[in-house]
């Protein structure tokens, strides 16, 4: 039969665990490190700040940085503003500050340069993808392919199907959520390079 401890041994042990992890925090927030969970799809929360930005701990390796700044060519007042190359999404208010950036997944057709204006949101449907899509904002149609914003009810982000016109622009699903609010019907869509 095993010896037990006093009680005041218990609560040592307990009371020497807890200053350990104490520690080991205190010393990640002096590096400048955090603990964080990986995550496969970044994304900047809603804040009063107007410069989103990615903690660098997210960003996978060769990624682009993202950009903290409205592209100076997306126009004025409230919108959304879509960069091509950097594949990010932000939602401008109508004083031209930046609500919320984000990353996106494009699908196989991208939309030209230019404006826009969001005429059709669906809630829910398939993807012609076969991936079950929410939070759908139809702005512009490419070749006979629809483009939209929509975000995967899962979560998920996969490639777009080889050999298929897609245009679906995936978003996080907590982004799609944001997009659909803010993205009402009329709502101006800047494509930018």
């Amino acid at each position: 039969m095993p010896a037990r401890l006093p009680s005041w041994a218990w609560v040592t042990g307990l009371t020497t665990g807890a200053i350990a992890v104490v520690a080991v925090l205190g010393v990640q927030a002096d590096q400048g490190t955090k603990p964080t969970a990986s995550a496969a799809r970044p994304s900047t929360p809603a804040t009063a700040d107007a410069k989103p930005s990615a903690e660098p701990e997210e960003k996978e390796k060769g990624a682009k940085p993202k950009e903290s700044a409205v592209p100076a060519d997306s126009g004025t007042g409230r919108r959304i503003v879509y960069s091509l190359g950097t594949r990010q999404v932000w939602l401008v208010d109508a004083s031209d500050a930046p609500r919320r950036s984000f990353e996106v997944w494009p699908g196989t057709v991208a939309p030209d340069p230019g404006t826009y204006t969001i005429g059709t949101r669906t809630d829910a449907t398939t993807g012609s993808d076969g991936v079950d899509i929410e939070h759908i904002v139809y702005f512009a149609a490419k070749s006979g392919v629809s483009i939209a914003f929509s975000n995967a009810v899962d979560g998920s982000s996969p490639p777009p199907a080889e050999g298929r016109s897609t245009g679906g622009i995936r978003v996080a699903k907590a982004d799609g959520e944001a997009l659909w609010t803010f993205g009402t019907t009329g709502t101006t869509v800047r494509v930018v390079e």
